[in-house]
């Protein structure tokens, strides 16, 4: 029981997020007149995609111990890239999908250089590379536009068994063995993926330890002689792989490219309020990438619900800013129980 306990206490932020979440999309889907049905989940699941990257993206520089204030910048940079290069055949597709992420990644790379060595605060060297970034897009993209493979646009927005009828694969998705699971939908899968092959071995390399003790105690990081830059560069650098996922799936829900500046800053305040409700610490050295994850489906489902109980456009940010204000409290309330940041490593 003790260890129940303690796993519990290390994990509160984590637990409260999926208690809120599973009220706030409870609710949603008893109260939707298609409530907990296929449909449902997959338009959820293509709404949600884009903010659970965005959170990721903010969770490895907050627990570095900084900020990135160009998570939605950097996001809306690949989206419009992805609108100049995404069509054509399957190997075009491929190269232009690797080229993406690797402009999010080399964005974030150039984040980690100006706060390493140029001895910059994170929250300003990034509201700075923020601007730089949202201008590269608008001159990308001056007005909305772009094209997207079509085929690749409808199969990755929609379930598993329309991605296998698109392309072909296992009998047109008719395969006995892959009924089981075609209903699930594929922005759900992808972002498993990306948790799986991406952050859980980040997380586990010495490097990913390393940011984790940077973000706890950055004096006795340096005492133990652990690199120190070398961690605030590699947080940089996959918080802008992980911003250009979103971009890039962005760009495929929509099929479009937008230079969206309010878009954009919204998506970097609430990967904050994510980031916070997900139960990872500001300070740093504390939390994690999946925490942020149930957080941005906290907020999405949020957003969800107010079409059930019809508020009123206007109204909206009020109702939202309100409950945001509740589960982000209920998020930092372990912070203020603690007499000291070494509890929060539990």
């Amino acid at each position: 029981m003790s260890r129940l306990g303690a796993a519990l206490g290390r994990n509160l932020g984590l637990v409260l997020a999926v208690l809120l979440f599973v009220i706030f999309y409870g609710v949603y889907n008893a109260l939707h007149p298609k409530g907990f049905s296929g449909a449902v989940l997959i338009q959820n699941s293509n709404e949600s995609f884009a903010l659970i990257m965005a959170a990721m993206a903010q969770t490895v520089p907050v627990l570095a111990g900084g900020l990135d204030l160009s998570a939605g910048a950097v996001m809306t940079l690949v989206n419009c890239v992805a609108s100049h290069v995404l069509s054509g055949p399957p190997l075009t597709l491929v190269g232009a999908a690797i080229l993406c992420l690797a402009v999010g990644a080399l964005a974030g790379f150039v984040n980690g250089c100006v706060v390493v060595y140029g001895r910059l605060q994170p929250i300003i060297a990034t509201l700075a590379t923020g601007a730089v970034y949202v201008g590269m897009a608008l001159y990308l993209r001056p007005t909305p536009g772009g094209e997207i493979d079509k085929d690749l646009a409808w199969a990755l927005t929609n379930d598993l068994y329309e991605l296998a009828a698109t392309y072909g694969w296992f009998d047109g998705g008719d395969a006995p063995w892959f009924q089981p699971i075609a209903w699930l939908p594929v922005p759900l899968l992808l972002m498993v993926v990306v948790v799986v092959l991406v952050w859980l071995p980040f997380r586990a390399t010495v490097t990913g330890r390393n940011v984790y003790a940077v973000g706890s105690n950055e004096q006795a990081a340096y005492m133990s002689g652990l690199a120190i830059d070398r961690a605030r560069l590699a947080a940089f650098t996959l918080a802008g792989f992980f911003a250009g996922v979103g971009g890039l799936y962005l760009a495929i829900q929509t099929s479009s490219g937008n230079a969206d500046v309010p878009q954009a800053g919204g998506y970097t305040l609430n990967s904050i309020a994510a980031v916070v409700i997900g139960g990872t610490v500001l300070t740093g050295g504390s939390g994690g990438a999946v925490g942020s994850l149930v957080g941005a489906l906290v907020i999405r489902a949020i957003s969800f619900n107010f079409r059930i109980f019809d508020v009123p456009p206007l109204l909206q940010p009020l109702f939202e800013g309100l409950v945001l204000l509740a589960a982000v409290s209920l998020g930092a309330s372990r912070v203020f129980r603690v007499r000291n940041r070494l509890q929060l490593l539990g």
